[in-house]
């Protein structure tokens, strides 16, 4: 896989592993990306940066102005998919869809943020520099925890030895990388 891929554009998944082959299929085959174009969607999480495991799912952030709008979209496109949900997080005043095509698990995350802008994508940025950064080994350690059920970003931390929230340590990461 190419060190320094665009993860703006998802061709890098091409060349990549068998799993990154295949989800660059299905999102290809069923026009994930295009029927949320209006939105800048980006693939994020594990699967684009090779730390994925069996039961990942293809992230992908987007970029929502409209809440009303973006749930019709969903289900205009997706409702019809096996396990189609959708779920509000005041918290993060977002709206996030889940479904499964072709053995995938595929999450839809949209808030008013700038795609590039939202954590999801500033944490695999980071991630993916720690990778390269750390090799094979370290790769291969951050699979192993997240086998034995820590999240990504968590076991990232406890490799690096970060205290507190392992999500904010992240993101202070990214000025000295």
């Amino acid at each position: 896989m190419d060190p320094n891929p665009n993860f703006l554009n998802i061709s890098y998944l091409k060349t990549g592993n068998k799993r990154q082959q295949k989800a660059y299929q299905v999102l290809n085959d069923h026009a994930i990306l295009e029927k949320l174009n209006h939105y800048t969607p980006i693939l994020v999480g594990t699967i684009p940066i090779n730390v994925d495991i069996e039961s990942s799912d293809l992230d992908i952030i987007c970029y929502v102005k409209d809440k009303e709008e973006f749930v019709n979209t969903l289900q205009i496109h997706f409702q019809n998919e096996k396990g189609f949900i959708i779920t509000k997080n005041s918290v993060f005043n977002s709206i996030k869809a889940n479904f499964f095509i072709d053995n995938f698990e595929i999450e839809i995350f949209g808030q008013n943020i700038l795609t590039q802008e939202q954590n999801a994508y500033r944490h695999m940025l980071i991630e993916h520099k720690l990778l390269l950064e750390n090799g094979e080994k370290f790769r291969l350690k951050v699979i192993e925890l997240k086998k034995q059920g820590f999240k990504t970003e968590p076991a990232f931390a406890k490799l690096l030895g970060l205290e507190g929230d392992a999500y904010e340590q992240l993101l202070k990461l990214d000025a000295y990388l």
